[in-house]
Parts: C-alpha cells; sequence; structure tokens
C-alpha cells in the first residue's frame, strides 16, 4: 500500500517509482495507491514516464481514489485511466484532467464516451454517476479494504462479524510511505506552506535588520526563507510576481526605519497584494491562506514592527518618581540645607528650620519637583532639590519616627 497526498511532485513521483521497481521481484501480488492530489508539478514528460511504469509493471498497480472527498485532477486523473484497476471512494471525485497528455498512439484515448466530461468537469463516486464510472471501468469500492479484496490477483475470504459477512484478504498487506526528509520537502512544496514560508522568512530577516546583531529570528527566517524558495522552485510560479513580492518587503523597510508606516508601506502592501493573487501559476493558493499572509503582514508592518523600531531605537528618559518612598541617608547636617545620599547618588536637600537633621540619621524620600542644570562662570552646576521633614502618617511638615519603627528613621521631602 502506498498513500500519495497532495500534488504529484519530484519528491511523490521519485517515492511512487521507486516502489514500484522494489515490488517486481519480491513475491508482491499486487501494489495499490491511494491516491489524493489536485494535480501534477512535474513536467508532461515526467507524468508519462510514471504512466510507462504503471502500464508495464509486472506487478499490477491499482490506484484507488479516496477516501471520501479525496480527489484525482490533471495528471493524477491520467494515471488512474491506465492503472489495474482504477477505483473511486464514495464521494471522491475524478476529473478536471485537461488534454490527454499521454500519447494516443501508445497508450489510447483515455476516457471513451466519457472524454469531454472527464476534461473538463468531475465524475463522482455515487450512484448518480454510476454509468459514468463503468465506462471508465472504474470500480466504486466505499473503503480501501473493500477495493484490495475485489482485485483479481488478491485471495480472500468470507469472515462472519455479528450479522455481518465480510471479506478479508488472505495475503499480508504492507504499508509504506515516504522518509521524514522526505515528507518535509513534499509539504513544503504544497503552495500554502512555501507562500507562507516565504513571507515568513522575508519578514523576520526585515526585523533582523533592526535588531542588534545575529539573534533567533536571523535564523528562523533564513531557514523559513530556504524552505520557501525550495518550495517556490518546485511549483510553478509566475517570475513577476515572485519579485513583485521581495520588492514589496523592501518597500516595507523603507518605512520600518523611520518607525511610522507611510507611503512605502502602502506600496509595498500593494504589491504584496498583487503578487500573492498571481504568484502561482496552474495550482490555487486557498483563499485562508491569503487572508492569513494578507492580515499577518499588514499586523506587522502597521502595528508590530513600528512599535518594535521605536522601543529599540528611541532614546530613554530617566526620570525621577523612584525615588519617592526610597530610604537615604544624611551625609552632613541638613540645617535647613544639607546633603544626603540616596543610592549612593548625593543629592542636596532641604529641611525644616525647627526640625535639623543630624549626620548618619536615615531619611526616606516622599516628595520631588525636579532638576534643573545650568551654567555659571564657564563650569556646569547643578541645582537640585531641597529637603523638608514631615511626620509620617500625620500631614504636615515636622521631626518623626519612621512608620517601619526605625529609631533613627527620619522623613523628608525633596523640592526644588
Amino acid at each position: 500500500m502506498v498513500k500519495a497526498s497532495g500534488l504529484l511532485d519530484d519528491v511523490l513521483v521519485s517515492f511512487i517509482e521507486e516502489r514500484i521497481v522494489a515490488v517486481q521481484d519480491g513475491g508482491y501480488v499486487a501494489i495499490v495507491l491511494q491516491l489524493d492530489s489536485p494535480g501534477a508539478t512535474v513536467s508532461d514528460e515526467r507524468i508519462v514516464e510514471l504512466a510507462r511504469q504503471v502500464r508495464d509493471s509486472t506487478v499490477p498497480v491499482a490506484i484507488w481514489v479516496g477516501p471520501s472527498g479525496a480527489q484525482a485532477r490533471g495528471g493524477a486523473a491520467q494515471l488512474v485511466a491506465v492503472a489495474q484497476p482504477g477505483g473511486l471512494a464514495q464521494g471522491a471525485r475524478l476529473g478536471k484532467a485537461g488534454s490527454q497528455v499521454l500519447p494516443v498512439d501508445e497508450f489510447g484515448p483515455l476516457w471513451g464516451s466519457e472524454a469531454g466530461r472527464v476534461e473538463s468537469a468531475f465524475v463522482r463516486g455515487d450512484e448518480d454517476d454510476l454509468r459514468a464510472i463503468e465506462a471508465l471501468e472504474l470500480v466504486l469500492a466505499p473503503t480501501l479494504g473493500d477495493f484490495v479484496v475485489d482485485l483479481e490477483t488478491v485471495q480472500s475470504r468470507e469472515v462472519t462479524q455479528g450479522d455481518q459477512i465480510r471479506r478479508e484478504p488472505l495475503v499480508d498487506v504492507r504499508f509504506t510511505q515516504p522518509s521524514l526528509m522526505a515528507q518535509l520537502m513534499h509539504t513544503v512544496a504544497s503552495p500554502s506552506v512555501a507562500y507562507l514560508l516565504l513571507a515568513i522568512g522575508l519578514a523576520l530577516l526585515v526585523f533582523e535588520l533592526y535588531t542588534a546583531g545575529i539573534g533567533v529570528a536571523g535564523v528562523v527566517g533564513a531557514g523559513c526563507l530556504a524552505l520557501g524558495c525550495y518550495g517556490i522552485a518546485a511549483l510553478p510560479t509566475r517570475t513577476w510576481a515572485l519579485v513583485a513580492l521581495v520588492v514589496a518587503f523592501v518597500a516595507f523597510a523603507v518605512d520600518v526605519q523611520t518607525g511610522i508606516p507611510r507611503f512605502w508601506t502602502a506600496v509595498g502592501f500593494a504589491l504584496f497584494l498583487v503578487g500573492t493573487l498571481f504568484l502561482f501559476d496552474g495550482v490555487s493558493l486557498s483563499w485562508i491562506t491569503m487572508l492569513v499572509g494578507l492580515a499577518g503582514v499588514a499586523l506587522t508592518f502597521l502595528s508590530g514592527m513600528p512599535a518594535m523600531v521605536r522601543t529599540r531605537f528611541s532614546t530613554p528618559t530617566i526620570g525621577r518618581e523612584w525615588m519617592i518612598g526610597e530610604m537615604g541617608l544624611a551625609l552632613t547636617a541638613v540645617s535647613p540645607d544639607g546633603t544626603v545620599s540616596v543610592r549612593s547618588a548625593r543629592w542636596p536637600a532641604r529641611t525644616n528650620r525647627a526640625t535639623p537633621i543630624d549626620v548618619g540619621d536615615r531619611v526616606r524620600v516622599v516628595g520631588i519637583e525636579g532638576v534643573v542644570l545650568g551654567r555659571a562662570r564657564g563650569r556646569w552646576r547643578r541645582r537640585l532639590p531641597r529637603a523638608t521633614p514631615c511626620r509620617p502618617g500625620r500631614g504636615g511638615l515636622g521631626r518623626g519616627r519612621l512608620a517601619s519603627g526605625d529609631a533613627r528613621g527620619w522623613v523628608i521631602a525633596i523640592v526644588s
């Protein structure tokens, strides 16, 4: 059993080819491919080569489009036509295959009387399309198990489960899947993932331009960009739309430096929108993915990035409100002027004349108005606050104990 889900890209086609070759001399009676694919991104020549391998295999290669809701379009639908046999699950779809790429002189007409419909529309796995299914020589099988036991080369037996009689295969069934690295590369090569990785990678690199050194954002952004480029290279894209996406982030970077979204942000968003809508040629990008990408970029460059840059490069403003409530020490007698130390910094202070403060007394800052720097006689001088003691808990000024109970504590108010 081989499960093939997603676009038929180079990774997935190579894996299918390897599995077909591997079962030729291993005593296998059949290889079953469970298919759910919206089309192929490999060349028509590669699809023809795979179709030849499916047709010429000494072990029958059966392809079942399932489960319900699965589809086979484009080149994937044409592979089903050469399978031995092809099948549909109930609710699955086969069609929109486009013009036949398999050589007619080698494979013959694939669809017979249903060619017009299969090339432009879908045949569905339900009773309403039973006539078309029979004309295409497909098997309608609700589950993969039903499809397997119906294969001519698979022996089965009947078993009773409750009131139901079911058939089960008498052969071992083995499931295979690509390696983890192959699965990663296949996932990256899907339109939605490749688009989002490209956008995230470019956005993180712009962010890294305005941070100090090389950080996590730069490393993650480079990784996302590398994976996104791989996915874009594996998909059919419009070069001019890809250029528009890249130039959009250059425009974003211009306004990010100013910290305010302006003209270049609008230009960048317009280019990003156009690039998003026209990036892929022949494969579709879901509207949900588009909305996520557009909304994410808008929030990043209209709000997040300007705020980050303003914070990163703004000049810090040092306030003095932190001094309120701080304990200090009288370095000289304050009567009424003197010097106190608060957090190892010397501050001129003033207190009430009637309540002088002695050297070494502890004080608490209860108020401050400001610090003024002035110049006189060629030198800078500081006009700093004055201190006035007040009794804690009583309002007004005067001498008193600290609320903490410290016998040597005095409260001062520093004012200009």
